[in-house]
């Protein structure tokens, strides 16, 4: 059972234990899908619904599920909400849900959403999963903005597809590629750390 306060369950998530600059979890969906502020934005949302979800599922029912088959019973809850997450993309927005391709029906096997119920859910109550479920939903949307923020201006000078910057700009075509992920994700890691470590200096 965790002791932090309701506060502590929630912000650790945005910061101390955010599943991105932190904790390096959901990597391949934050590198795949970051291109576009939207599809980031989507995919972060996506995930933040099975997650939150799949965790209040996984604390109600915890008693019933034997030790044995613990991560298999997490896997068909979690694809069970993934699927839902699938299906109302491909319904209602079918160019995002084409755009994000086969990286929706992975959200099954994402470190995130499969660690929480093991490190969290399946050990806390319903209240303290939910608010841990949305703290580190938050924190995985917000990692995938700042990347895909920095890497549609950057890579093509819009936002939301919105021109941003002047005709002087000449877009970094590299920072919509592969690469421009890996390197985009490598400076803010870089910031993640300095900051970390200025903080304990200061302490």
């Amino acid at each position: 059972m965790s002791t932090k306060s309701i506060g502590q369950e929630f912000t650790k998530g945005l910061w101390d234990e955010n599943p991105v600059f932190r904790q390096l979890l959901g990597l391949c969906p934050t590198l795949a899908v970051t291109g576009w502020v939207i599809n980031g934005l989507a995919m972060g949302l996506a995930t933040a619904f099975v997650l939150v979800l799949s965790s209040l599922v996984v604390a109600s029912i915890k008693k019933f599920i034997p030790n044995q088959v613990r991560i298999a019973s997490f896997i068909v809850i979690i694809a069970s909400f993934v699927t839902v997450a699938d299906r109302i993309l491909a319904a209602y927005f079918p160019a995002i849900s084409k755009e994000l391709g086969p990286y929706v029906p992975l959200i099954v096997v994402n470190c995130v959403i499969l660690g929480r119920q093991e490190a969290f859910s399946s050990k806390n109550s319903v209240s303290r999963s939910f608010i841990d479920a949305l703290g580190m939903s938050l924190g995985f949307v917000l990692a995938l903005l700042a990347l895909s923020s920095i890497r549609e201006i950057l890579g093509s000078g819009t936002f939301f597809g919105y021109q941003v910057m002047g005709s002087w700009f000449k877009p970094w075509i590299i920072m919509i590629l592969p690469a421009g992920a890996f390197l985009t994700l490598g400076v803010l890691l870089g910031i993640a750390l300095h900051i970390e470590y200025k903080i304990k200096l200061r302490k």
